[in-house]
């Protein structure tokens, strides 16, 4: 299949196709946060983000920002080619549950080590997620957990006939 057309960014906003394969890993100085049920289950300053070709980027959370107790481990485990094995968590707050909502990586290959037992959050399992004062979108087809803003340009893997790419 054909590298789709790239979406020429505008001031401010990076291309996803100009992100590397293997990822980058960068840290987050803003304010990133996940609400749930109707609370924010998640914020920090502190924050990384995962940058791969074709994919909006990935927001990790520092376990420590995290509110505790909401999350438990979930059954099942996946590989990622550049991170490792990945494991999954179910969201839980009162009464409200959202399966494998988010994912880590207890583990991670040497490149991705800042990120061991950070946790990431499918923007489409909970109530919202935010960079900064924006909230994303999930990343289309609901495989990958990439978050979509105003700051990033596509077309996005996760897309309809994206699956080849």
């Amino acid at each position: 299949m054909d590298r789709p057309q790239r979406v020429e960014p505008g001031p401010g906003q990076e291309s996803v196709w100009d992100y590397p394969r293997p990822p980058r890993l960068e840290p987050v100085p803003e304010r990133l946060r996940v609400v749930f049920a109707g609370q924010v289950v998640a914020e920090t300053t502190a924050g990384w983000r995962v940058l791969e070709t074709s994919h909006p980027p990935v927001y990790y959370f520092p376990p420590a920002d995290i509110r505790p107790g909401v999350l438990q481990p979930a059954p099942g485990q996946s590989w990622c080619e550049w991170k490792g094995r990945a494991a999954y968590w179910t969201l839980a707050l009162d009464g409200h549950t959202a399966p494998e909502a988010a994912w880590s990586y207890p583990e991670p290959v040497p490149a991705f080590r800042p990120i061991a037992g950070h946790l990431a959050f499918y923007a489409g399992r909970v109530d919202s997620c935010w960079v900064g004062e924006e909230q994303a979108r999930p990343q289309p087809g609901g495989f990958y957990g990439g978050w979509v803003t105003s700051r990033v340009t596509g077309p996005f893997k996760g897309e309809p006939g994206t699956r080849g790419w």
